[in-house]
């Protein structure tokens, strides 16, 4: 049956999720120091569409740390704010939208294997603009794209930094 709700709800039927994997060389405590501890400094390298990046406020990094970015992505500027909702170092790290309703969780596992890490990244958008869901399907795969390749670059980021450091 047709409904006006479906067309004016912003909310996707089921969120948009993206998740990939990717091993890679070092140990937990490097890429968590990468990803976590290092935050402010490394998230724009591995995410390029981030242009400005600022923590708002001055506590140390960890869950209930506020931030604002501003992404260009495909010559659209957004600007979002966001807290970081779990800090758990060596294990995981993750942040949801404030003024957006997204949420990011990148989570390291020892593979069991001398020198090898599983990295897993998770991408969902909670709400969809109304002017955005006729194109529900490719902003999928945008997404799933997207998580892929923030994996990769962060592989490359980090075991590049584990380089230079040795």
């Amino acid at each position: 049956m047709f409904s006006l709700r479906s067309i004016f709800d912003s909310r996707p039927v089921q969120p948009v999720a993206s998740k990939a994997s990717i091993l890679m060389k070092g140990s937990t405590e490097q890429v968590f120091r990468y990803l976590g501890d290092n935050f402010f400094e490394n998230y724009p390298k591995w995410s390029p569409e981030v242009k400005e990046l600022k923590q708002i406020g001055d506590q140390p990094m960890g869950t209930g740390v506020t931030a604002r970015q501003v992404h260009v992505d495909g010559g659209h500027r957004s600007e979002s704010r966001f807290i970081i909702t779990l800090y758990e170092p060596n294990r995981s790290l993750a942040f949801a939208g404030i003024s957006e309703p997204f949420h990011c969780m990148y989570e390291i596992q020892d593979e069991g294997r001398e020198g090898l890490v599983k990295l897993i990244f998770t991408f969902e958008l909670l709400e969809m603009k109304i002017f955005m869901r006729p194109f529900e399907s490719l902003i999928r795969i945008a997404a799933q794209h997207g998580a892929e390749r923030t994996v990769r670059n962060i592989k490359n980021l980090v075991e590049i930094d584990a380089d230079t450091v040795n």
